[in-house]
């Protein structure tokens, strides 16, 4: 429990006036998104409550009450009073990194029901080349009753919680109809038995398991892949701090850290706590919490981030945020805000079996009592009513989307784009609006020399100090500068009495010089005039360059020139950019770095918009305002930083070349961090989701036709079979079709 006393970020709800208490209830027992929906209008019910929010992927509800007037347990009784079970979170393990999900979602069910529905199928293939390979009744049902009423048991549980709350879904749509089929089989087979063996359909209830069994499964494949997201961010902090308390250096947890602690951080390590820095200079990579590309200097009076890395100097820090209130703690509460908020999947299934259910039972009970009453022949009445039943049972409605989908899938990883959940390929196709990172996205997030101009205009000579200087750093710059030496085949020279300047630059004397490489405060420092190179700076600052100059101090202190290092941008950001172009969607910018380099960025690559120098939470916020205006939005991002605002997105996708965390986070990755593949990938969306309208369609065209025949007596059982196998082969031929497909990224 969580009582609310900070302001929010801007990417999560303000909370309302007056105080408000937070419950984090795990739930057990969801299914689908209308599982979802039954337990928030649940929570919603009860008196005192706010407001309630059920996220799929986590399998817990954020609820907020008012004051603390409304009690845990009458949650959890609402929550129980739906269909499902809940308890109260812990709330001392709120700050604590997130355990691995246990691995109930198994892939055995999914095996043995293959394996036991096989030999049912076998035969109809058999069929079409002349063979009879027809097994005994007998033995149908003993291969078909396990997969029907122990592997297929979710199935009548979960429909039967819908049919309870008054709505029907697809896993009710499969109970039935595989029950049909089943009881069907065991009426033929037992009303005929010793008179020859008659069409049974136990291979179509069996099957239809089988492949609603394996979608299941994928589910929760993705569903763990989305929590994994959040326990990447919180494995970013320390779990330990080194404070000075009462004079000495102590390691202690990091919960016991207090505000107003002293914080020593040593070089190489993580920062632990939002906080000021009192005492030190160093420079600190933040590009994990910013998204800014080059190492940051810090000196007494700056702020420092949780969760970036201090390069080389030591730092004291005082402590201003600790847990919950942290910045990193921020960017965990709002990705798993941004999933709970995230667009519901397009099952069109799902969205009409509510509708479909109840028809079909009632045109079933209707061709029944019609017949028996009109006929007084019950038998054929059964007969007809189980005909009704077996024409509209769900298998090719069932392989609608699962087939197109696992095609879609395929051939999509073939050419280099993981789809990691059907959602993120269901959304896809309606994209209007792309959101890029800039480094590590469309740049190669490597900075290069791109300008090296010397005072006295030897710029070998200038390259050469430069290098000799750095040769022994690791700093993204110095590899730049050492990189493009190599390259000119300048050689460096040895230098001595190397040291680095915390957060300014370095010192080295090379040939007896004592030269110095740094930013520009060092050279007010050491009193160096940069005459004209003065105006030439500052331009290619203008241009989002990052600057540095090499002086001679031997004597008096003077010039000798100016580096200036940028980004490159990849080969295929401007094909990119032109495909999205051509689809009719429209390309935005939203980066950590500054204005200058984003605009350069943008006008090369001929971008539509452009947002710089923007944090995680209004990287999120800028996807929020996108979405808000009617647009649809997927976000492509390589960094931590770029996480929030991968799963506020319609769709999220990220570069393999990226953290772990922005590829947990987003439902599409590019395996060759090629900007290219973005375009790819919502092409591919929208063909395959054109093969599910259609599969869908088809589906329904049999069903439309199908059901009024078997209703009037015109289409008995076996007849209905064949008509429900064939649906299910065109469906799984049309599906097929997109192996075709063929991506445009080379």
């Amino acid at each position: 429990m969580n009582t609310h006393a900070a302001t929010l970020p801007a990417a999560i709800p303000a909370a309302p006036a007056g105080p408000t208490t937070e419950w984090t209830l795990p739930i057990e027992g969801m299914t689908c998104a209308s599982c979802v929906a039954r337990v928030e209008k649940a929570l919603k019910k009860v008196p005192g409550v706010v407001s309630a929010e059920v996220n799929l992927a986590t399998e817990k509800a954020q609820v907020t009450v008012s004051g603390d007037a409304t009690g845990a347990e009458a949650l959890v009784a609402a929550v129980e009073k739906a269909g499902y079970t809940a308890h109260i979170e812990d709330p001392s393990a709120a700050d604590a990194p997130a355990a691995e999900a246990p691995a109930t979602n198994t892939w055995w069910p999914v095996a043995v029901a293959a394996v036991l529905s096989a030999p049912l199928v076998l035969p109809m293939f058999g069929m079409l080349t002349g063979a009879d390979w027809m097994l005994p009744g007998w033995i149908q049902l003993v291969l078909a009753t396990p997969v029907q009423f122990w592997l297929g048991a979710r199935f009548y549980k979960a429909g039967w919680a819908a049919l309870r709350a008054g709505s029907g879904n697809m896993d009710l749509l499969v109970a039935l109809g595989t029950s049909a089929g089943y009881g069907l089989s065991l009426y033929l087979l037992f009303r005929h038995a010793g008179h020859g063996q008659p069409h049974l359909y136990f291979e179509a209830s069996a099957v239809v398991i089988t492949l609603v069994l394996l979608g299941k499964w994928l589910e929760g494949r993705a569903k763990r892949q989305t929590t994994a997201a959040i326990r990447a961010l919180q494995a970013l902090r320390p779990e330990t701090a080194r404070v000075t308390r009462d004079g000495r250096e102590q390691e202690i947890p990091i919960a016991r850290v207090q505000v107003g602690d002293l914080v020593v951080v040593r070089p190489g390590e993580r920062i632990p706590v939002d906080g000021t820095v009192r005492d030190g200079a160093s420079e600190v990579d933040e590009s994990l919490i910013t998204g800014e590309s080059l190492p940051v200097a810090k000196h007494a009076g700056d702020a420092v981030t949780g969760g970036s890395v201090n390069a080389e100097g030591l730092l004291t820090v005082q402590t201003r945020a600790v847990g919950a209130e942290s910045t990193l703690a921020r960017i965990v509460r709002m990705v798993e805000s941004a999933q709970a908020h995230k667009a519901p999947i397009q099952r069109l299934v799902d969205q009409v079996s509510a509708i479909f259910v109840p028809v079909v039972i009632g045109i079933g009970l209707l061709t029944l009592l019609a017949w028996g009453l009109a006929t007084g022949n019950w038998e054929q009445a059964i007969l007809n009513a189980v005909a009704v039943l077996v024409i509209a049972c769900p298998c090719a409605l069932g392989l609608a989307t699962p087939t197109a989908i696992m095609a879609g899938t395929g051939v999509a990883a073939r050419h280099g784009i993981l789809i990691k959940d059907a959602q993120a390929l269901e959304l896809a196709h309606k994209v209007t609006v792309v959101g890029f990172d800039k480094t590590g996205t469309l740049t190669e997030g490597k900075p290069r020399l791109v300008a090296n101009e010397a005072a006295d205009g030897d710029t070998a000579a200038l390259l050469a100090a430069s290098a000799s200087i750095q040769a022994g750093s690791e700093h993204p710059l110095a590899r730049a500068v050492i990189d493009a030496a190599r390259a000119a085949g300048v050689q460096a020279r040895a230098a001595t009495e190397v040291r680095a300047l915390a957060g300014r630059g370095m010192a080295a004397s090379v040939d007896g010089r004592a030269l110095r490489l740094g930013s520009t405060r060092l050279m007010d420092e050491l009193g160096v005039e940069r005459g004209t190179l003065a105006s030439r700076a500052e331009a290619l600052q203008a241009e989002g360059r990052t600057v540095s100059w090499v002086a001679d101090i031997t004597d008096t202190p003077r010039l000798l020139g100016l580096l200036a290092f940028g980004d490159t941008i990849k080969d295929n950001a401007r094909r990119a950019v032109a495909q999205l172009r051509e689809h009719g969607i429209r390309s935005v910018l939203v980066t950590g770095d500054n204005r200058g380099s984003a605009e350069a960025v943008g006008r090369e690559l001929g971008l539509d918009d452009i947002r710089s120098e923007v944090l995680p939470q209004d990287k999120a916020r800028i996807v929020a305002e996108l979405k808000d205006g009617g647009a649809t939005v997927a976000m492509v991002g390589d960094g931590i930083n770029d996480a929030p605002a991968l799963a506020a997105a319609d769709v999220g996708i990220a570069m393999s070349t990226g953290t772990d965390v922005a590829m947990h986070a987003a439902g599409i990755t590019l395996m060759r961090g090629d900007p290219a593949l973005v375009a790819d990938a919502i092409d591919i969306s929208r063909k395959t989701y054109a093969k599910i309208r259609q599969n869908l369609f088809w589906a329904f065209v049999y069903n439309a036709i199908g059901v009024p025949l078997a209703a009037f007596g015109l289409l008995n059982p076996v007849v209905a079979g064949a008509a429900m196998a064939l649906s299910s082969v065109s469906v799984v031929s049309n599906a097929l079709l997109l192996r075709r497909w063929k991506g445009r990224a080379p």
